[in-house]
């Protein structure tokens, strides 16, 4: 058993999340080309056992815990970068039928490889900007639409919400002041044919508070939405 691995297995069990040892291997793989392709293109500032561990795979891990997503369900993460928390999610539930969508084509060489490597199946992979993603066929198709650490909750309504079907979810992942986000975001959430379901607070070890946002889908969003980046970035709903 590697360093990382220990660490792994540690931090798990200080959450109390039990996986089979065919994940874990999987997890530590994942973790390996992380840390080799990372010298090559920015994936992610954080590549010690300890920041991998805990404020990547648990944090990603921490969804489950909170939130219930059936079998077989449909999920698209949105704006994934290095694969968080999407990768993760499809290793902890292989069941899970899981595209990935990112905007910049070396990340998604990046996850092809850690797919291939890791003989995960179900995975599609999109290049796309988030806004222009949902005017194709993947608009309204998602069961569950996810992101983590993309943007303002305000903001990222408008990317995430028109991917979902009505019946499903939109679940964005926050650190702290997550109330001040929902509180700005309600107009948002209304306008896109959403509704606030529930906020999960946690504390994820030293890394400090967590937030896990759960948003409704309750009607089709309208066409409209969502608009150019730009007017997204300058005018929030």
């Amino acid at each position: 058993m590697n360093d990382f691995e220990k660490t792994l297995r540690k931090t798990l069990a200080d959450f109390r999340i039990n996986l089979d040892d065919k994940a874990i291997e999987r997890l530590c793989d994942y973790n390996d080309l992380l840390v080799q392709w990372n010298e090559k293109i920015n994936l992610t500032a954080l590549t010690a056992p300890e920041d991998v561990a805990l404020k990547h795979f648990a944090d990603s891990m921490m969804l489950l815990q909170y939130t219930e997503i059936e079998g077989g369900a449909r999920v698209i993460d949105v704006g994934t970068g290095a694969g968080f928390p999407g990768l993760v999610l499809k290793i902890v539930r292989p069941d899970l039928q899981l595209t990935l969508l990112d905007s910049l084509q070396k990340r998604l060489v990046f996850l092809e490889t850690v797919c291939e490597t890791l003989e995960l199946e179900n995975v599609s992979l999109v290049h796309s900007r988030a806004e222009d993603g949902s005017r194709t066929e993947l608009r309204d198709s998602f069961d569950v639409a996810v992101s983590r650490a993309v943007a303002a909750m305000n903001t990222l309504c408008e990317y995430d919400m028109p991917y979902v079907r009505v019946g499903g979810r939109f679940i964005a992942m926050k650190g702290k002041d997550a109330e001040v986000e929902i509180d700005a975001a309600r107009n948002a959430i209304g306008t896109l044919g959403g509704q606030l379901r529930a906020k999960h607070d946690f504390i994820l070890g030293e890394a400090g508070e967590r937030s896990i946002i759960e948003i409704e889908k309750l009607a089709p969003t309208p066409e409209r939405f969502p608009r150019k980046s730009k007017a997204i970035k300058n005018k929030p709903l």
